[in-house]
């Protein structure tokens, strides 16, 4: 499949952020995970399998990833940044209805944008659970702060080697990581416990995070759980995955 044409559209503040669109009927956006994006969705199919069951699928590039602008002042990621670019690619599309998904830091986004007052029609929140969402996630916002920030030399072949290695070859900034990773805010159990969408929550059987995964659903109104094989890395690759979701949107119709 040809990748798709790459669009344009400003945030609030009018940095220009980039999304590719696969597919037509019932909109869905997918956002990304951190130094990903919209070929997360692209590169093993996940995109073209749920546009066959009748999505037109909206992939952003947060700010500071892909295509969308990478500036590296920190006054262009004000407290909760990704969030405002989201609720902004929904009036850029003058969408009214539609459906909403993300992984990883696209998975808080989702919960940030319906707590401050989204309204898809469904919504999936994938590779997270409660810690992170309440901010306590640690382990992976820690570990990839020491890979941007640069001041260290790891030993070869370790993971935070290997992952230096990647970085270097994806064409990421760090500075402009690091600002997105400084805008990330958490989500209150109480704001939880006012949305009211129909919410899938899918977890990679063997992620780290799957520890409150349980307490996620149980916090949300209308919470369900969906636990697919493989690790945060591997999850969203799998055919299961892409299934809970199709099964999940199709399931709201």
């Amino acid at each position: 499949m040809p990748s798709p044409a790459v669009s344009f559209f400003s945030g609030r503040d009018g940095v220009r952020l980039a999304y590719r669109e696969v597919g037509e009927g019932r909109p869905l956006i997918l956002l990304h995970g951190i130094s990903g994006d919209a070929t997360m969705w692209l590169r093993d199919g996940q995109a073209e399998t749920i546009a066959a069951h009748g999505h037109r699928v909206i992939m952003p590039d947060f700010r500071g990833h892909g295509r969308s602008e990478k500036p590296r002042d920190r006054s262009a990621y004000p407290s909760d940044v990704l969030t405002d670019d989201g609720l902004a690619l929904v009036e850029h599309l003058g969408l009214d209805d539609y459906d909403l998904g993300g992984y990883s830091l696209g998975a808080r986004i989702v919960v940030g944008m319906l707590a401050r007052g989204a309204t898809p029609g469904r919504a999936v929140v994938a590779g997270q659970g409660l810690r992170q969402v309440l901010g306590f996630g640690g382990g992976a916002g820690a570990f990839l702060r020491r890979i941007f920030a640069g001041t260290e030399t790891f030993e070869p072949g370790s993971p935070e080697e290997r992952a230096v290695q990647w970085f270097r070859s994806s064409g990421d900034d760090p500075v402009a990581l690091l600002h997105v990773l400084d805008s990330m805010v958490a989500t209150p159990e109480e704001a939880l416990g006012r949305i009211q969408v129909p919410t899938l929550v899918a977890m990679g059987g063997d992620d780290t995070r799957a520890d409150s995964v349980d307490q996620l659903v149980a916090a949300l109104p209308h919470g369900t759980r969906a636990v697919v094989p493989g690790d945060h890395r591997t999850a969203p690759a799998t055919p299961e995955f892409v299934a809970a979701i199709v099964d999940f949107l199709a399931d709201g119709r």
